[in-house]
């Protein structure tokens, strides 16, 4: 049986699309972008994640998918906690890579002019790149506090306040977090990069609201029209690479002992209440908590620097979302709330007014989602719905989701080429690295003002405000 466009917005993937699929696909899509979608394997990725033990709901895609590794990035899947799985796949080698937005109180006219000195502060204040040591030099037994304690530990230590802590997902610390679960090649590989940036999709912006969708969300935000922010996309860094590389050899090797057989040696899991699934679920925790820390470290290098060129002011954290997570929810299922394990690869989570998982002040508005454009392109505010979570786990999209790849993105413009262009559009550019730069490129991802008008008129997320970036730091 073939695909079934829904409406407008939404394509199912029946159980009959491939043999052994448990439950059905659902793509969130225009026509469009579903062209686009087809071109690689995420369709047939959506139906794999499918045929795994224990899922419940649908094997869901975001309208920012495309092909990744076993899941598709823009992939959500959620298993019964008693009776499902765990897949390191389906969160990803960058654990908790996320997003956080801050604002200023200026405008766009008091920070424009000086937009330059204050790109070549933050670059030599944040250390950007592949393998990039930091400047902090921590102990193991220090990063071991990091790794249970997230974004506390760097707010104890004077780097944030406690209306940061209130303002990240699950606190900035997710529980039952176990340093004793990661290996000490992982520790090795993070243990000098705590409060960098990184490379690849990896960025600081700073952006100014164009346009206000949703005035009421945004003044419950406190955002308003020409106002500075700054958003800040940053990830796990080579402690979360290790940490999946090193479960996805565990699961692989326990798989015949649970008689499980994946359609896809991408697709290793173990069951959810498994020694395997527990471990690697305490360490994923401390991955994601080294990541929350990582960009609570950035944050406080960005405020010294903006601080220093500025002269004045304060920047106060709106929300900070992890990207590629997995996490126990209580979801409502055929009727009846069950507790589930949704994974969530390159997806946001998306609550609605007055869920307990959200801060206390955005309690009657909904959970601040923030999509981040392609570097030179707009990026989004938005806010979670109750359809959210009748649909999609309470998730949606992370971005705007690539269509080109690093290769074929480098093959016709250079890095010279591409910060020209972006200047003549009033985007001042600092890179690690050119051939990083030539990789980012607009074209090589889809049109994110697409993707977030399908999320929207879907009905899973709401728009709140629109940014448009004036200076970009690359990794």
């Amino acid at each position: 049986m073939s695909i079934k466009q829904l409406d407008e917005y939404r394509y199912l993937i029946p159980k009959t699309f491939r043999e052994g699929m448990n439950v059905e696909g659902m793509v969130y899509a225009s026509s469009e972008i579903f062209d686009a979608i087809e071109r690689d394997e995420t369709l047939n990725q959506v139906a794999n994640v499918a045929t795994l033990p224990g899922l419940v709901g649908r094997s869901l895609a975001m309208p920012d998918a495309h092909q990744g590794y076993g899941f598709a990035i823009g992939g959500v899947a959620a298993a019964d906690m008693e009776k499902g799985v765990v897949s390191a796949g389906g969160v990803g080698f960058d654990i908790n890579c996320g997003v956080r937005l801050l604002a200023s109180n200026y405008s766009m006219k008091e920070v424009g002019p000086k937009i330059d000195p204050l790109l070549n502060q933050m670059f030599s204040s944040i250390p950007c790149g592949t393998g990039k040591s930091g400047i902090l030099q921590i102990s193991f037994d220090q990063l071991d506090k990091v790794l249970r304690e997230g974004a506390h530990w760097a707010v104890e230590n004077g780097c944030g306040t406690e209306e940061d802590i209130a303002h990240i997902e699950e606190t900035g610390m997710i529980a039952g977090a176990d340093p004793g679960e990661v290996s000490n090649r992982a520790k090795q590989r993070g243990k000098d990069q705590l409060g960098t940036l990184g490379s690849g999709n990896h960025f600081v912006e700073i952006q100014y609201i164009s346009e206000i969708f949703d005035e009421q969300a945004a003044a419950v935000f406190g955002l308003g029209m020409d106002q500075i922010v700054m958003m800040i996309h940053s990830g796990s860094r080579g402690l979360g690479h290790q940490v999946c590389t090193d479960y996805l050899e565990v699961m692989q090797e326990a798989m015949p002992k649970y008689k499980i057989k994946a359609v896809d040696r991408q697709l290793a899991c173990v069951p959810v209440r498994s020694k395997e699934g527990q471990s690697y679920l305490k360490a994923m925790a401390a991955a994601a908590n080294f990541a929350f820390a990582n960009r609570q470290m950035i944050s406080h290098w960005a405020r010294k620097s903006f601080k220093q060129v500025i002269g004045r002011g304060e920047l106060r954290l709106i929300y900070d979302v992890a990207h590629n997570i997995a996490k126990e929810e209580e979801h409502t299922i055929d009727g009846r709330k069950i507790k589930v394990l949704v994974h969530r690869k390159g997806a946001t989570r998306a609550f609605p007014a007055r869920h307990h998982g959200i801060p206390d002040d955005y309690f009657e508005t909904g959970q601040p989602v923030l999509i981040p454009g392609s570097m030179g392109t707009c990026s989004y505010v938005m806010v979670g719905t109750e359809k959210a979570m009748s649909e999609t786990f309470g998730s949606i999209c992370h971005g705007a989701g690539r269509v080109m790849s690093r290769h074929a993105a480098k093959k016709d413009t250079s890095a010279e080429q591409l910060i020209a262009r972006l200047k003549e559009k009033g985007i001042h550019v600092r890179g690690a690295s050119k051939s990083g730069l030539s990789e980012e490129k607009p074209e090589a991802y889809k049109d994110v003002r697409v993707v977030v008008d399908i999320v929207h008129n879907a009905g899973i997320a709401r728009k709140v405000a629109k940014m448009v970036p004036i200076g970009v730091i690359k990794g």
